[in-house]
């Protein structure tokens, strides 16, 4: 099993800062999500902001999440 989330911070950019429970941190690019689906309530001014970590991953609070595997695999690791 990946290690999950177990911290967040937004950026302007579209960006996640995550920090992951082994310890790693990486960079998830969001930046494409708003062109889809339930994703597009992000460019709504602040929205992106509310993200918070719910058991293991990034949510919003109107239930969008990503897949703690996806954010692991794919975050650029800084």
């Amino acid at each position: 099993m990946n290690p999950r989330v177990k911290t967040v911070t937004p950026t302007d950019d579209y960006k996640l800062l995550l920090t992951f429970t082994n310890g790693e941190h990486g960079i998830y690019d969001c930046s494409p999500l708003p062109d889809f689906g339930v994703f597009q309530e992000f460019r709504e001014e602040g929205y992106f902001q509310q993200v918070t970590v719910v058991a293991g991953t990034v949510a919003w609070p109107h239930n969008q999440d990503i897949c703690p595997d996806t954010l692991y695999l794919e975050a650029s690791r800084c």
